[in-house]
């Protein structure tokens, strides 16, 4: 059977006609020439193999096919419509969601005011956050199970695109009655000979790496013992007395009872977003750029306040830490 090809002016043209009972009617509502209006119908009918109207003085009037194909024109239109909505809804991120990988507490700092301007522009985008590692962000990217990844450092992954966006300075917790909460600012020495505590979920093998790296530069080898439980209870066996950990800045807005923060000096920690360039989720492209031009805001240089002095590094001079 031959296809039937039928252009969307031509079922406009003819619903409009009907409408109006007259193509000199239905042209000046569309802005369209009457003969443009005529001809396009005239088209339609020989594509379809019957009369749609019937012509005469005064204008046109429906036959019985064109009465039933008038139904059937309509909704193709309704729901050409509804889809053309739709997908436009989509390019705007008025709707949809987007998954998004985090490393970073969201008590406080960039990350948490990025998603809170993001939910602010955007009410209707279901945003969905996945902790986890870096190693298992970077996969869930490259299989579009994750939209974009918030990950600690500066690396280039194949497959994938990076850009840093902020730093965080490194936050030893301490419990209240520790003898380093008499100091402003730690230093690594400081920390040789303490016990730590982990979690086994990330950050937590992220954080034993890190403190392995930096205090066997000092030449010790640090205790740290494996534990199994979340961020907030890890936070509160510090508090007890069971050990200290370390935290990235953000992390220092939840305030727990008995424990305390102290930066480690000289301690920046860089935060990237890692996405797919295959990814063509517009929800996805509206947070890269609402996050690019935060970071812009912020200027070209970080300005830290530690104890009342003020550190200034250049973005390139940032170390490429893992935490």
């Amino acid at each position: 059977m031959e296809e039937l090809l039928i252009e969307l002016r031509q079922l406009r043209y003819f619903v409009a006609a009907a409408e109006f009972g007259s193509f000199r009617k239905a042209g000046a509502a569309l802005d369209i020439q009457e003969s443009a209006i005529s001809r396009r119908v005239r088209d339609l009918e020989d594509r379809l193999g019957a009369s749609l109207f019937q012509r005469h003085s005064g204008g046109v009037r429906l036959t019985h096919a064109g009465k039933r194909f008038l139904q059937r024109a309509r909704i193709a239109l309704r729901q050409i419509d509804y889809g053309t909505r739709d997908v436009a809804a989509i390019g705007r991120s008025d709707d949809g969601s987007v998954k998004v990988g985090i490393f970073s507490s969201l008590a406080s700092g960039f990350l948490f005011e990025l998603l809170r301007a993001y939910d602010k522009d955007h009410p209707d985008i279901l945003v969905e956050l996945i902790d986890g590692n870096p190693a298992e962000h970077i996969a869930a990217v490259r299989q579009f199970q994750l939209d974009i990844a918030f990950i600690t450092g500066k690396t280039e992954w194949r497959d994938c695109q990076t850009e840093h966006l902020w730093s965080e300075g490194v936050f030893a917790v301490l419990p209240s009655e520790h003898p380093l909460i008499a100091k402003e600012v730690i230093h690594w020495r400081d920390l040789a000979g303490e016990n730590f505590i982990v979690s086994d979920a990330a950050p937590g093998p992220e954080i034993q790496d890190y403190l392995v790296q930096r205090l066997a530069d000092l030449g010790h080898h640090p205790d740290i013992q494996l534990q199994y439980v979340g961020r907030d209870i890890l936070l509160s066996m510090v508090a007890v007395g069971r050990g200290l950990t370390l935290t990235s800045e953000a992390t220092t807005g939840a305030q727990i009872p008995g424990i305390a923060y102290r930066p480690i000096a000289d301690e920046v920690l860089p935060f990237s977003a890692v996405w797919s360039p295959r990814n063509d989720n517009p929800a996805c492209r509206r947070l890269l750029s609402l996050a690019r031009a935060m970071s812009r805001s912020a200027g070209a240089t970080i300005i830290q306040t530690i104890s009342g002095l003020i550190v200034t590094s250049s973005l390139s001079q940032i170390p490429d830490l893992w935490l």
